[in-house]
């Protein structure tokens, strides 16, 4: 049997426990299945992340890694954030996977909060101050993806990323209210 580092096998972990989660769900993913799926002994994950929720925070940790969208034209900034965001619904990705779990489980809905609350929120403030406005934006953001990634609705689910864009990208337009900003 090879040894495997620290690193390594906690890597092997993590990457084991999103596959989990996001086959089994938060609910029925238990430490054992994960700990099999990575080729070790349970024992081996609690030591590495102490519980289950602290591996679940951990195999979805979600940088969006947002683009400063103050300085691209007003008329593509809505274009572009939507483009980003759809750029982490791939497969692989933790986001599915944490809005799917947030949907029926306390913990991933507040980490799902502070995803937002951190990096989707300061980045739409910064083109628009109204709050509402960013919850909106949010909304439109995840109710797409709640419809095209985890409930599987066509055609949604047939439509290119690109027709994605062009299809939502002027409510997020309307919501930033960009025009009426320049108009004041």
């Amino acid at each position: 049997m090879t040894r495997r580092s620290g690193a390594a096998t906690k890597a092997g972990i993590l990457e084991a426990a999103l596959a989990r989660f996001a086959e089994d769900g938060y609910e029925r993913a238990t430490i054992r299945a994960v700990a099999a799926d990575a080729g070790i002994d349970p024992a081996m994950v609690m030591r590495y992340f102490g519980s289950k929720e602290r591996l679940f925070a951990a195999a979805c940790e979600v940088d969006l890694g947002l683009p400063d969208l103050r300085g691209a034209p007003r008329d593509e900034v809505a274009a572009a954030l939507v483009r980003h965001f759809l750029s982490h619904w791939e497969p692989g990705e933790s986001l599915p996977v944490l809005l799917r779990a947030g949907v029926t489980n306390a913990q991933a809905e507040e980490r799902l909060r502070e995803v937002f609350a951190a990096q989707v929120m300061p980045a739409v403030a910064a083109l628009t101050p109204d709050p509402r406005r960013v919850g909106l934006i949010s909304a439109q953001l995840l109710g797409m993806a709640l419809c095209r990634y985890i409930l599987k609705f066509p055609p949604l689910t047939t439509m290119t990323r690109e027709e994605i864009v062009a299809a939502i990208a002027p409510a997020v337009h309307r919501f930033f209210d960009l025009d009426n900003e320049e108009k004041t």
